[in-house]
């Protein structure tokens, strides 16, 4: 309200601008995912057969359950550098509970997963408590995380043959009739209920609030420090999940599997339209970024393109995807 005493609708349109420009970015990237599927149909008649497609579905489920979590992490303006590496470490210890330990499966998986969850603990604490800078925490955690899943599994792998049940969890068939590994929907089902989270829970509220103006929210009384750590250590549980489907699918923990995967998660998640800068960001456009990552990597090695050209064009995407993102944020901030 004015000091006329008439209300201005600015804030309202500012706000509806801003959600039709989240929606329009959800829209170029589910666009750019109909493109890139059409042309590598076209290119190559090895694309659409059932077992590349299944294929890919799988490399999906482990880069989309990553980067999930992550979205939570960088709506906050934070990064998570460890998700890949701590993969590995959660998988080694899933080896180490159910294979050398022999704890039984149902208590076994939920230890890898809740695993995940410490190493997004110990980050919160550093970036919460310590104020340590995102990027430099979970930069130190991916280094240490790295060193552990070689200490722990003696630098070889922790194979699960003595527990054949364990790779049902993901190649397993659970529903009768669906033709698509559990892992693929074992992925919709967390796609939808970190939506819910995201978008209906205190959880999801404070996460969008931290991301778009931490100061006014701690000043609005909410306790910046405890949701942050909340935040992040929610976010790890995804890296203890993911680990438990890559290794199921494996039929092994491998320590050193999970270089890199942090990369394609954050890709993802900024291709589906989450900004760098927090405040903005979805669940489903992460699973459509996650989609895209997997339908140009499975593609170009289809279309036997080197793995030097590949990540070429990964980085041409990558950068296409901030640069439109900084153009959202210049025409939101007029």
């Amino acid at each position: 309200m004015t000091a006329s005493g008439v209300v201005t609708e600015k804030p309202i349109s500012r706000d509806l601008a801003s959600t039709i420009r989240g929606r329009l970015q959800q829209f170029l990237a589910f666009g750019g995912l109909i493109v890139i599927f059409v042309f590598f149909s076209l290119a190559s008649p090895d694309f659409l057969t059932f077992s590349n497609v299944t294929s890919m579905l799988f490399s999906t489920v482990v880069i989309g359950t990553l980067a999930i979590g992550t979205t939570f992490v960088i709506i906050t303006a934070g990064i998570d550098l460890s998700i890949g590496t701590g993969m590995s470490l959660c998988a080694v210890m899933a080896g180490v509970f159910i294979v050398h330990w022999h704890i039984p499966l149902p208590i076994g998986v939920p230890l890898a997963i809740l695993f995940g969850g410490v190493i997004g603990l110990i980050n919160g604490f550093n970036v919460a408590i310590l104020k340590i800078p995102p990027f430099i925490a979970t930069l130190a955690m991916m280094l240490a995380a790295q060193g552990l899943a070689l200490v722990i599994s003696h630098s070889a792998p922790i194979y699960f043959d003595t527990v054949p049940a364990y790779a049902a969890i993901s190649t397993g068939n659970l529903i009768p009739g669906v033709k698509f590994p559990n892992a693929v929907i074992v992925l919709a089902a967390v796609a939808i209920i970190a939506a819910i989270i995201l978008n209906k829970t205190v959880l999801g509220r404070y996460t969008y609030s931290i991301g778009s103006n931490a100061e006014a929210t701690a000043l609005s009384g909410i306790n910046v420090r405890k949701w942050q750590i909340i935040i992040y250590a929610f976010a790890g549980l995804f890296i203890g999940l993911a680990s438990v489907l890559i290794s199921a699918r494996l039929g092994s923990a491998q320590p050193a599997l999970g270089q890199g995967y942090e990369l394609q998660a954050i890709a993802a998640v900024v291709i589906g339209g989450t900004s760098l800068f927090g405040g903005k960001g979805s669940i489903l456009g992460t699973v459509i970024g996650a989609l895209i990552i997997s339908l140009l990597n499975n593609g170009l090695q289809i279309m036997s393109v080197p793995q030097e050209w590949q990540n070429v064009v990964l980085g041409a995407v990558i950068l296409a995807a901030v640069y439109t993102d900084n153009i959202r944020r210049r025409k939101a901030a007029m």
